[in-house]
């Protein structure tokens, strides 16, 4: 077993990844559009956010050069290929990002237009949308992959030492290339999606009493756009970094295992890949299970899809590691058992996540009746109620996490942790396919109100949404519990890295260590008060102009006039593009300077700290924001929900709680991939620098 093989593995994976989504694209822009209101409306809402995307890629650009550039010149010999494998892995995950949303913009009118032929019709075009972002990012990830990996064993050969000290090194800058662009999109996109939806709530809903997605509403077409901007693209390219960072993390555990020889650490560095690409096929698989069924949820036909895809995966695990190990054995006498095992508890645990955070966060559960019965006597205690439910919320995924990791270690060591994280992404691609759709749908829904379908359409899209609002919960879980278990892999490799040949331990009682866990512990909160402080300050002047168009502009909201969706659209883009960078900054920073400044065991702590406390914050914010979300929404359903008072307090919650679950929560996610990934790649630096 060779990286030969992983590689002709990874790119049959990638391509019919590609293929998939090639097809659903063909088959999404061949529906026609026939209303001319929603045609046009549907093309605002496109063009707002391409152009957003292509500004913001413009603005990253030169960061990605400069790094590139610092890549190049510190380091030395043949790891100066890492600036070009950091180049390959911001291009895949802009382009995945770029692609996937191009798509769900066009397929949010087709969604709205099959909803006059019914449920079923309306649901396939709108997964087949999201589905184009999942194909795309698992497809661009393999093969991004397959082509370092390809390079480098062909200039380096595939011999053990040349792997571990060259080929993998130069891997692990294609993640650092994902994790780049990740945190941009996700901060970016997170601010601009929140700066416009908490100016049309406050302004349009609880100020104008006007209805949501109303088109009086001048921020309604940057609420859209924010929509694809923050969970289509920004989604997309924070699991894109986890899944890369999964399947990189695992390949240096495995060609650093100990006690195992060099032909078995080899298969070990192959079998992630191999697994990978496994995963695609039962992917694929799992979507054609995606069909609701007259009078049941489309919840159930997304639960279909998404557990048919796993079945398959778990049934192919050990097939495929019996395979790959050939009978080998690793650390002793662990084996494809072993393996396949630790594999199975991350793909348990991540199912066990998404099944706890709709617990949390979904319509009609405890925390959430809660929550909207502390509505009924202000926002206070709307505020209180949730932020406690949150609170709790952490309990259960933080005890799965744990015992996912204790489990797989105690199968397969730290390599089996590292498993454990890559089978909670290998069926990535229908996961991304159900989190894409939430905001597919939700825009269908939002197109369906503005171009004045009939009320049949807008009751089947509500319907969409609302198990839309569900799946990004869970995707928000999903998330978070892979980053966790993504971080500690890489973690994991960052140590050996580093302590390999130096006579370094990590111990709690070393000040170095101590000093590092508090500044782990610290950054978490800091990087979330500057996305929050950007939102208010965006909100903020959002608020002002909507405001502003309603006051100067009076016809607007007696429908004699046409609000300026372009000036709420430029608002938030240019507040995005200007509050990304310090946050961005800081994330790329502190590694770098921990690292050259307080030493390799002071590193060691903050990333043990940043992963710790940011898991925890990560799930408490986008839970609560979730809960508060849906408290909204289930007083909205009662008989006059709309505009009492008890409406008004979850509004309240509900806008507190949009950039909690919707920026500065999941980009926590990758502040802490990030910061791990860097750590990982500027490690044999520092071992040259402390000597």
């Amino acid at each position: 077993m060779t990286v030969s093989f992983a590689i002709v593995a990874a790119i049959v994976g990638g391509l019919l990844a590609l293929l998939y989504a090639i097809a659903k694209t063909r088959w999404i822009y061949a529906i026609p559009v026939e209303l001319e209101p929603l045609r046009r409306i549907s093309g605002y809402i496109a063009e707002g956010a391409q152009a957003f995307l292509s500004r913001e890629y413009t603005v990253l650009v030169p960061f990605v050069l400069l790094t590139a550039a610092f890549l190049a010149l510190a380091n030395g010999g043949a790891l100066r290929l890492q600036a070009l494998s950091f180049v390959l892995g911001a291009l895949c995950s802009a382009a995945a990002g770029f692609f996937g949303m191009r798509v769900a913009t066009a397929a949010n009118s087709r969604t709205a237009m099959r909803a006059t032929l019914g449920i079923d019709a309306a649901l396939k075009v709108a997964f087949a949308g999201g589905s184009v972002m999942g194909m795309t990012v698992v497809g661009l990830a393999l093969l991004g992959i397959a082509l370092v990996l390809g390079i480098a064993i062909s200039l380096f050969g595939e011999s053990v030492g040349s792997l571990s000290s060259t080929v993998f090194p130069i891997l692990s800058g294609f993640s650092l290339g994902a994790s780049t662009i990740a945190l941009f999109a996700r901060v970016g996109g997170g601010i601009f999606t929140k700066a416009a939806d908490v100016g049309a709530d406050l302004v349009g809903k609880v100020e104008a009493g006007i209805p949501e997605d109303d088109p009086r509403n001048p921020a309604v077409i940057a609420d859209n756009v924010g929509d694809n901007v923050g969970d289509v693209a920004g989604m997309g390219a924070d699991l894109f970094e986890s899944y890369v960072g999964s399947i990189v993390g695992c390949v240096v555990l495995g060609i650093a295992a100990q006690n195992t020889s060099d032909p078995v650490r080899l298969r070990l560095a192959v079998f992630p890949i191999v697994m990978a690409a496994v995963g695609v096929g039962a992917s694929i698989l799992g979507t054609f299970l995606v069909r609701a069924k007259k009078g049941r949820s489309p919840q159930a036909a997304l639960n279909r899809g998404t557990f048919g895809a796993a079945g398959i995966a778990a049934l192919l695990m050990y097939p495929v590691a019996a395979l790959v190990m050939g009978g080998g054995v690793f650390d002793g006498s662990r084996n494809a058992v072993n393996i396949a095992l630790a594999s199975a508890f991350g793909l348990v645990a991540g199912s066990a996540i998404g099944i706890l955070t709709e617990f949390f966060t979904g319509t009609n559960t405890p925390p959430v009746l809660k929550i909207a019965k502390a509505c009924d006597t202000g926002p206070a205690t709307t505020i209180i109620t949730g932020m406690g439910v949150g609170m709790l919320s952490t309990l259960p995924p933080v005890l799965v996490i744990s015992a996912a990791i204790l489990g797989a270690h105690a199968l397969g060591g730290l390599y089996g942790v590292g498993m454990a994280a890559l089978g909670m992404l290998l069926t990535l691609g229908i996961e991304l396919s159900v989190d894409a759709y939430g905001p597919i749908a939700d825009n269908a829904g939002g197109l369906a109100v503005m171009s004045a379908m009939e009320p049949g359409v807008r009751e089947i899209t509500d319907k969409l949404d609302a198990v839309g609002n569900t799946t990004a919960a869970i995707g928000k879980g999903f998330a978070i519990g892979s980053a966790a278990l993504t971080s500690i892999i890489l973690f994991s490799a960052f140590t050996q890295a580093a302590v390999s040949g130096a006579g370094l331990s990590f111990s709690v009682t070393d000040p170095q260590v101590l000093v590092g866990l508090f500044l782990g512990a610290l950054v978490p909160f800091l990087f979330s008060s500057l996305a929050m402080d950007a939102i208010g300050v965006s909100a903020f002047a959002m608020i002002e102009e909507v405001r502003r168009q309603f006051r100067e502009r009076p016809g607007i909201l007696l429908e004699t006039e046409t609000p300026d969706y372009r000036a709420c659209v430029d608002i938030s883009t240019k507040a995005a593009l200007k509050k990304m960078i310090l946050p961005g900054a800081i994330a790329a920073l502190t590694p770098l300077l921990v690292g050259f400044l307080g030493g390799i065991e002071m590193l060691a702590g903050l990333l043990a700290g940043v992963t710790v406390t940011g898991v925890l914050l990560a799930i408490f914010m986008s839970n609560t924001g979730g809960a508060w979300d849906n408290a909204k929404k289930l007083i909205e359903g009662r008989a006059f929900g709309k505009g009492s008072d008890a409406h008004k307090a979850a509004v309240v919650g509900d806008t507190v709680g949009d950039p909690f679950k919707d920026t500065a929560g999941p980009a926590i996610n990758i502040l802490i991939k990030l910061m791990a990934i860097i750590s990982l790649v500027i490690a044999p630096m520092l071992k040259t620098y402390w000597g």
